[in-house]
């Protein structure tokens, strides 16, 4: 049975501390998709033809809202549990009647509702630059709230994994962030030429990417149920895991 004044507490202690850093959680990210807007969208998109019947400013959206969210997520998530862990304030958590249930919605919980935020904050942003429409906004609910999670689990690993903070970036920058870029976030992999478009298809984030593009104009790289079932194969996959770090008392404990 899970305690939900537990799980509220440590939620609403998450969503306080990305309050007090609004400066650098939510307008640092607005500040560079507009700059991608400005320079991609109207700069570039304008000499750019139709993807797809939808035009270029509209067509990079779900790949620009993929690339903030997975990483504004993965760091949140991990910067949340590994400072705990860096202050010895972890402990009071471990020693708590707080049950893992509990812990996994809370930290996981107030990750997600941040994401939430920052998306609804960066389609308004959006809309300042380009006229675009969604063709599934339930789907694409679902679809965000699902990677949201899913990111939020997995910086939750990479946080307790870390023992310094440069491996608390390492992931972020130099894995995530290419691989968004390098999956379709400014074009469709069908423009890549053989072998070049099927060799695309072994970067996980192609699917995330064309499985929001696809809830919001009905036409993506990869059908939907593929992205929608990897998203919540990894999903699964990160549950697990953290289910054995607390089994086990993995880097928790140490």
């Amino acid at each position: 049975m899970i305690s939900w004044r537990s799980t509220w507490a440590i939620y609403k202690r998450e969503l306080m501390r990305f309050l007090r850093t609004a400066f650098q959680s939510v307008l640092a990210p607005v500040l560079t998709t507009s700059l991608y807007f400005i320079v991609f969208g109207a700069a570039i998109g304008s000499r750019m033809p139709d993807l797809g019947g939808v035009e270029y400013g509209a067509f990079i959206i779900p790949g620009l809202l993929m690339l903030t969210l997975l990483g504004e997520t993965t760091s949140n998530s991990s910067f949340g549990i590994y400072m705990p862990r860096f202050t010895g304030t972890i402990y009071e958590l471990l020693s708590a009647p707080v049950g893992v249930a509990e812990t996994l919605v809370g930290f996981v919980g107030a990750a997600a509702t941040k994401s939430l935020i920052l998306t609804a904050i960066i389609l308004l942003t959006a809309a300042i630059f380009v006229d675009y429409s969604i063709a599934h906004p339930l789907w694409a609910f679902v679809f965000v709230l699902l990677v949201a999670c899913s990111f939020s689990l997995f910086g939750f690993i990479l946080g307790i994994w870390a023992d310094n903070f440069e491996k608390l970036g390492i992931i972020p920058l130099l894995f995530l962030t290419p691989l968004t870029f390098l999956g379709g976030t400014f074009y469709s992999i069908d423009m890549l030429p053989e072998p070049w478009d099927t060799i695309a298809l072994a970067n996980p984030i192609v699917y995330l990417v064309s499985g929001l593009r696809w809830t919001f104009y009905g036409s993506s790289d990869v059908d939907f149920r593929i992205s929608l079932g990897i998203t919540v194969a990894f999903l699964a996959v990160c549950v697990g895991i953290i289910a054995f770090i607390f089994k086990t008392g993995w880097r928790l404990r140490d």
